[in-house]
């Protein structure tokens, strides 16, 4: 969270009546003539030692780091790689704060606290996780839009020239008219998400047999109970397994009876959103 000294604010580090004494500690700091640099730890549970006024129980350590002239050029580098999918690693010590464009591989997020003023925090930032939706049409338009406010980074997919929702489309990172009989040929992210939504049945089993045998994270496909049904046992008789069939999510999406377009991509992202978490907890 960003916080100015003409009291504007950027982000957020949980909301609430900590959120609130926080800045107002920050505020009070950015009017000293050299704000120190430290951790403050908070604990979520009534009127204790470090307590934070809050109830809901758990804990958090909040770093206050003011940042000077001095650290623009890696804020400059952290807005740049953010802006062209640049990965990159921050780290922020006490007399630290800078940006590895080339960081080795490691956590997401990463922290050791010894006190107010021993600590490291490590974050990767713009290690988005890539989504191929492979239809243009109204839901992946609407998925598109969504996952991509929520970081992910959006492929689209279509076969259709001049298609309306495909055009208007400017929330995918990338938009590509292929043919879906070498779909496999374009889908070459091995860690990457697939959502196949085409506009019919054929498309759908077009897609969904080359992308069952295709290196991915997760593989799931939209359409009715009665649709998916039919195709599945098509792709049994086939040769696909059992094993192979029941890895795909089908029909894609949390069951949360959705409807509209836009209903049916807060599914999609809701069960990609808890797939993105459990990542992160086993890397």
């Amino acid at each position: 969270m960003a916080v100015a000294d003409d009291a504007s604010m950027l982000g957020s580090i949980g909301g609430g009546v900590m959120e609130f004494n926080l800045v107002e500690h920050c505020k009070g700091l950015l009017k000293t003539a050299t704000p120190p640099a430290f951790a403050k730890h908070q604990i979520h549970k009534g009127t204790i030692t470090n307590g934070s006024g809050m109830i809901c129980s758990g804990e958090q350590t909040v770093v206050f780091y003011p940042l000077t002239q001095h650290d623009l050029p890696s804020v400059q580098m952290i807005v740049s790689s953010l802006q062209h999918g640049i990965a990159g690693q921050l780290e922020i010590r006490p007399d630290q704060f800078s940006f590895d464009k080339h960081p080795a591989k490691a956590k997401k997020y990463h922290y050791t606290f010894a006190s107010d003023n021993q600590w490291e925090y490590h974050e990767v930032l713009n290690n988005r996780t890539t989504v191929y939706i492979i239809g243009g049409g109204h839901v992946g338009l609407a998925t598109s839009k969504l996952l991509a406010s929520l970081g992910f980074y959006i492929v689209l997919f279509d076969n259709r020239e001049h298609l309306n929702t495909f055009e208007a489309n400017h929330y995918a990172h990338e938009k590509h008219l292929v043919d879906y009989r070498k779909i496999g040929d374009h889908l070459t992210n091995q860690h990457a998400i697939i959502a196949i939504m085409t506009n019919k049945y054929t498309d759908d089993k077009l897609v969904l047999s080359q992308c069952i045998r295709i290196p991915h994270q997760f593989l799931g496909v939209l359409g009715s109970a009665a649709k998916l049904d039919v195709m599945f046992d098509v792709l049994g008789k086939e040769g696909f397994s059992s094993n192979e069939l029941a890895k795909i999510h089908a029909p894609i999406g949390l069951p949360i009876r959705s409807q509209t377009p836009d209903e049916i991509a807060i599914s999609i992202a809701a069960q990609l959103i808890s797939l993105r978490r459990l990542i992160e907890k086993n890397t």
